[in-house]
């Protein structure tokens, strides 16, 4: 029997733990290197996880290494820097960078690597931190149909779809739709919520009547949980985070010549967000932002209409 990838893991956080976790169920050989996080390592480690010393150690230990980072320019450290992942790496690694990265960055990375014998493969994630624990997220590919079909079995472990899109940048760019409609829907639910709140219509009540409709759907539940329900752990995804993404939706926009009026003016709600300091808000949270904007505290608005 041929003997399984040892599979390493770079980033445990909300997202990364539990792919990781479903990775070992698997039975694959996994190492991890956090950050300065040490809860979810000293989890993985007590599943049966190793924990790499330095990217040198995993680059020359592992078949196969996920990024599960925040950014682009987090990635390209991992694989560009001085001790990193390309100048450690023996010929035939394959790099799969599950964050939600710049299309343009990861074109170029997967140019250089090629030139040193390494593959990349961009697979990013649909849902949230639950489907990751439970190993059913949603998986965009953008990989060479041989090297896909290498990394497919593995990627089967913490997704429960998986989508083949085409070449590498292709799962980048998909994603970049995916969150282009997120963080619009995300401003067009706080703008509506708020402009309810205004007039007399509670946010109880807009949830009442949307969530069953065909206007409903489980992005508007989780969003609309939180500005409800009060349940700031109901989509751990930081406005920071889609403020990236939709920077990147607009760059791509521009690099294509398209006009995106819609991706703009869903940007400056989430830049607006982190320049008074709530980068480290959950996306719903945005609807607090909005409503402090039009003079509405929505906390106190929910509570009254729970009376």
């Amino acid at each position: 029997m041929t003997q399984k990838q040892k599979i390493g893991f770079i980033g445990v956080g909300y997202m990364g733990h539990g792919m990781a976790k479903n990775i070992l169920k698997g039975g694959y050989d996994v190492w991890v290197k956090g950050n300065n996080n040490r809860t979810p390592i000293e989890s993985l480690v007590s599943l049966g996880a190793h924990e790499a010393k330095s990217l040198q150690d995993m680059a020359q230990t592992c078949d196969i290494i996920h990024l599960c980072l925040s950014n682009s320019p987090q990635v390209e450290a991992v694989i560009r820097g001085p001790e990193g992942l390309l100048a450690n790496a023996r010929k035939g690694l394959i790099v799969i960078d599950t964050s939600t990265s710049d299309p343009t960055s990861t074109c170029a990375l997967a140019k250089d690597m090629a030139d040193c014998g390494v593959h990349m493969v961009d697979a990013p994630l649909g849902r949230t931190p639950k489907e990751a624990e439970a190993g059913t997220l949603d998986a965009m590919v953008g990989a060479d149909p041989d090297i896909f079909a290498v990394v497919k079995p593995v990627i089967e472990c913490w997704a429960g779809t998986i989508n083949h899109i085409g070449d590498v940048g292709s799962g980048h760019k998909m994603k970049l739709l995916m969150n282009f409609l997120a963080a619009s829907y995300a401003s067009l639910y706080a703008e509506t919520a708020v402009l309810g709140a205004k007039v007399g219509i509670s946010p109880q009540t807009f949830r009442n009547v949307i969530g069953p409709s065909r206007l409903g759907n489980g992005f508007f539940d989780t969003f609309m949980q939180y500005v409800c329900d009060r349940d700031e752990n109901a989509h751990k995804f930081s406005i920071a985070n889609m403020s990236k993404d939709i920077r990147y939706v607009n760059a791509m926009a521009t690099d294509a010549g398209v006009m995106n009026v819609m991706a703009s003016a869903a940007r400056h709600y989430f830049a607006h967000a982190e320049a008074i300091g709530s980068a480290g808000d959950f996306v719903p949270m945005l609807s607090d932002h909005v409503a402090r904007l039009n003079g509405i505290d929505l906390a106190e608005v929910v509570a009254k209409a729970s009376k």
